[in-house]
């Protein structure tokens, strides 16, 4: 079966890239004499996370279409991502895509890639600091629009006092969602920190605060796991607060169908690794360049409610949303 997959992954690579009998398509595709072009793709998204494995799906998928050799490894410890940037030089990379959830610590193999003629792009996090990391493009969601139109939809809910649950203290992509909800939200934003490798802990802290404030009328997660977790606090609790929450997987758009979490914020991680991947290529083919260098290309926020939760429950069913 691997064998076949193997087969069918190359034909698809050939057939897109439309190449002669002479090789060119090979050539086409980034490698010299013949060689796929490789590149490497390196995230702060642990392994089993549903979210991750939507990044994952639609860099593999834009890797298959553009008949490339796609390295895909996350991890949590922003050393261990620097180490896996730099593994990916000395392994000649052609392009490598990389998220800045903690931007410093990418900052020096960044600077060795591109010293060494790799191209980096971003995706996913780090959007108030690609370009000064010296990425080439960017794909993702602002993530303080996504928070200020959070505290405008929490407005027109006439909600009073809201909890943002922030799990990986300096994150700046979860720092930044709640900062907006808090500058555009009319009533109390109420920020709790939470250890997200826990997710026992993560539910008892959500209850207690929600014990302690019976006020809190509105819980903001940063995940759809951890969202499905903070309903089960506010039943905990006997709390009469409602639950939203930004990204979302299957289960999650489940739930907002039945109505367990008033809302989610789609930011489309599987469009992110897609298009971080087919820029690679795309630049590498044609020197094409999204957004000009100047400008990052969004893929949210779009909310998901019960009023359309139906269509897209098709596409989270089967791993792409």
């Amino acid at each position: 079966m691997a064998l076949a997959a193997a087969v069918c992954l190359l034909v698809a690579g050939c057939s897109a890239l439309g190449g002669d009998e002479d090789g060119s398509a090979a050539d086409a595709a980034g490698g010299s004499g013949g060689d796929r072009m490789k590149i490497v793709m390196v995230t702060h998204g642990g392994e089993g996370d549903a979210f991750w494995d939507r990044v994952r799906k639609g860099a593999e998928a834009a890797a298959a279409k553009d008949g490339v050799d796609l390295t895909y490894a996350g991890d949590a410890d922003t050393a261990d991502q620097a180490a896996l940037v730099r593994d990916a030089i000395r392994d000649k990379a052609d392009g490598i895509a990389v998220t800045l959830a903690k931007p410093q610590a990418m900052k020096a193999p960044v600077a060795e890639a591109k010293a060494a003629g790799i191209p980096v792009v971003g995706l996913n996090s780090g959007i108030s600091a690609w370009r000064s990391t010296g990425l080439l493009e960017y794909f993702g969601q602002d993530e303080s629009v996504a928070g200020r139109a959070v505290g405008d939809k929490l407005n027109d809910l006439k909600a009073k006092h809201a909890l943002c649950v922030i799990h990986e203290r300096g994150n700046v992509a979860l720092e930044a969602r709640c900062a907006g909800v808090k500058k555009t939200f009319g009533g109390e934003t109420e920020m709790l920190y939470v250890e997200g490798t826990d997710m026992k802990a993560v539910g008892a802290a959500v209850t207690a605060r929600l014990r302690q404030n019976p006020g809190i009328d509105e819980v903001v997660m940063n995940g759809a796991a951890f969202a499905l977790t903070a309903v089960e606090s506010v039943d905990e609790a006997g709390s009469d607060a409602h639950v939203a929450t930004f990204d979302l997987d299957n289960d999650l758009v489940a739930a907002v169908k039945r109505g367990d979490v008033q809302f989610a914020v789609d930011q489309q991680p599987y469009l992110q690794g897609y298009l971080a991947v087919d820029a690679l290529w795309l630049y590498r083919t044609n020197g094409n360049v999204s957004g000009g260098g100047v400008a990052p290309v969004l893929t949210g926020p779009a909310f998901v409610t019960r009023t359309n939760a139906d269509s897209v429950a098709k596409f989270a069913a089967g791993g792409t949303r």
